[in-house]
C-alpha cells in the first residue's frame, strides 16, 4: 500500500515537472515571437507589404515589373546618401548641408561640361567636389570643435548659394551623351535592371560590412552610445566623426553624379528637399536620432518603403503635399513608436516579474 502511494505521488511529481516544462517552453515561445514581431525591421517589412497590396488592388499598373524597376531611379540616390548618414546619426551628429552638396557638384560638372570636359573628368569633378565638401565639414566640426549642426546648417547656405550666385536663372544643359547612362542606364544589354539599383546595393554591402563586421563600425556604435567613454576606451573620436563627414561628402558626390546624369541638366535648385528625406530614411530605419543604434537593414527596408509608397501615390494621382505630409508622418511614427514598443516591453517584464514572485510584489 505505502509503495503504490509512493509510486502515485512519483508519477503527479513527474506530471507536475512535464507540465512545468511545457509551460515554460510555451512562455519562451512566446517570449520569443514577441521580440521577433516587434523588431523595428519586422515592423517595417509588414508595412512594405501592406503598402504593395493597397496599391496593387487600387491599380493593375503598381505590380508592373518594369515599372517598380524604373521607380527605383527616382530613389536610389537618396538611399546612396543614407549609407554614410547612417553612420554620422549613430555616432551622434547630423548633416543638413548634403543636398547644397549636391548642388555644389552639379554646378562644378555643368561648368567642367560646358568647358568641354569629357564623361570620366565629369565624374571625377562630381566625386572631388563632394569630398572637398565633406572634409570642410569635418575640419570645422572635429577640428574647430563646432556644433555640427550648426556647422552643416551654415554650409547649407554656402555650398547652395555657389551655384546661385553664379547661374542665377540660367542653367547647364550640355552634357555628353555617354554622361546619360549613370542615372538612366541599365545593366547588360536588353536588361530591365537600372545601373544606379545596382550600384546602390553594391555600396550598401561595402557599408554595411563595415558597420556589422570591422572595428569601425563598432567604434561608430561606441561613439554614439558614450562618447566620452569611448574616447577614454583609446577609440579616436575625432577621426571617426571626420571619416564619416567626408564619407557623406563623397556619397553626395556619387548621388550629384547620378541625378545630374539622370535629368540631364544644372539649376541652383537641384535636389532642393533631398537633405531631410535623407535624414528621414535613415531614422525610419531604425536609426536613433540621439546615436548609437540602429542597422543596415532597417534603413534598407525604409529606402524601399518610402520609395514604392511614393511611387503608389503617384500611380493614384496623389498630389506631391499629400507625400510630403505622409513622409512627415512616418517620421513621426519612426521616432515615437520604438519608444512605445520599449516602454511596452518593460511594463509587461515587470508584469512577468510580478506574476514569477507575487510576495516579494506586495510587500
Amino acid at each position: 500500500m505505502m509503495s503504490e502511494t509512493r509510486n502515485e505521488a512519483k508519477d503527479r511529481s513527474g506530471k507536475n515537472l512535464v507540465s512545468a516544462a511545457r509551460l515554460i517552453n510555451e512562455n519562451g515561445y512566446k517570449e520569443r515571437m514577441i521580440t521577433i514581431f516587434t523588431q523595428w525591421e519586422v515592423i517595417l517589412g509588414f508595412l512594405l507589404l501592406l503598402v504593395f497590396l493597397f496599391f496593387m488592388n487600387i491599380t493593375p499598373y503598381f505590380l508592373d515589373g518594369f515599372n517598380l524597376l524604373n521607380t527605383t531611379f527616382t530613389f536610389t540616390e537618396k538611399a546612396i546618401m543614407a549609407l554614410p548618414m547612417m553612420f554620422i546619426i549613430m555616432s551622434g551628429d547630423i548633416d543638413i548641408s548634403v543636398a547644397s552638396i549636391i548642388a555644389l557638384c552639379s554646378f562644378a560638372m555643368g561648368y567642367a561640361s560646358s568647358m568641354g570636359a569629357d564623361t570620366v573628368t565629369l565624374v571625377l569633378v562630381g566625386l572631388a567636389v563632394g569630398l572637398a565638401a565633406g572634409l570642410f565639414n569635418g575640419f570645422f566640426i572635429t577640428k574647430v570643435g563646432m556644433p555640427s549642426i550648426a556647422v552643416t546648417l551654415a554650409t547649407q547656405s554656402i555650398f547652395r548659394g555657389i551655384p546661385q550666385a553664379i547661374l542665377g536663372d540660367r542653367a547647364y544643359t550640355k552634357y555628353p551623351a555617354s554622361f546619360a547612362y549613370f542615372g538612366q542606364g541599365y545593366v547588360g544589354s536588353g536588361s530591365l535592371i537600372p545601373f544606379s539599383l545596382v550600384f546602390f546595393l553594391v555600396l550598401a554591402a561595402v557599408m554595411g560590412f563595415v558597420l556589422h563586421k570591422t572595428r569601425y563600425g563598432r567604434k561608430v556604435y561606441a561613439i554614439g552610445n558614450a562618447k566620452e567613454a569611448a574616447r577614454f576606451c583609446g577609440v579616436k573620436v575625432n577621426r571617426i566623426r571626420f571619416i564619416n563627414f567626408a564619407l557623406m561628402g563623397l556619397f553626395s558626390g556619387i548621388a550629384a553624379v547620378l541625378l545630374t546624369s539622370r535629368i540631364g541638366s544644372t539649376r541652383p535648385n537641384i535636389a532642393l528637399g533631398y537633405d531631410m528625406e535623407v535624414i528621414t530614411l535613415v531614422v525610419l530605419g531604425g536609426v536613433s536620432i540621439a546615436g548609437g543604434k540602429g542597422n543596415l537593414f532597417g534603413v534598407l527596408m525604409a529606402v524601399f518603403l518610402v520609395g514604392y509608397l511614393k511611387y503608389g501615390m503617384g500611380l493614384v494621382n496623389l498630389s506631391a503635399k499629400a507625400m510630403i505630409i505622409t513622409t512627415g508622418t512616418l517620421l513621426i511614427v519612426a521616432v515615437l513608436l520604438p519608444g512605445f514598443l520599449n516602454t511596452a516591453k518593460a511594463w509587461r517584464k515587470l508584469r512577468q516579474q510580478q506574476r514569477a514572485h507575487p510576495d516579494a510584489a506586495n510587500s
